[in-house]
């Protein structure tokens, strides 16, 4: 009589077992999917923010130009600066190829 209540005991508690798995195993699956859906939105607004921040560089740059912002001096450093940088591009690719000329013997 005792071996029939601890193995129904045994069976109750396997069920049970069983029960909470199947319902852990739902919820991962939920838990998943709504972390692949805030991936997403972390991925999507953190692309609107870079192009938000190049949004705002361009228009204070604009303004900047314009003299219509406080910070004039800053827009005209930023186009001095992108100057020298195609100023250096240029002198990168008039620069004779030493390379090349060592092949040829030159």
């Amino acid at each position: 009589m005792a071996e029939k209540k601890v193995i129904s005991d045994f069976e109750a508690q396997i069920r049970q077992l069983i029960a909470d798995h199947r319902r852990l195993t739902a919820l991962c699956k939920e838990t998943a999917a709504e972390r692949d859906v805030l991936r997403k939105e972390n991925r999507d607004l953190q692309m609107q923010v870079k192009e938000l921040g190049k949004e705002l560089a361009r228009v204070q740059l604009s303004q900047g130009l314009a003299g219509n912002a406080p910070d004039q001096s800053k827009a005209i450093a930023r186009v001095n600066r992108l100057m020298r940088e195609v100023d250096k591009c240029i002198t990168l690719l008039n620069k004779p190829d030493r390379i090349g000329e060592e092949l040829s013997g030159k």
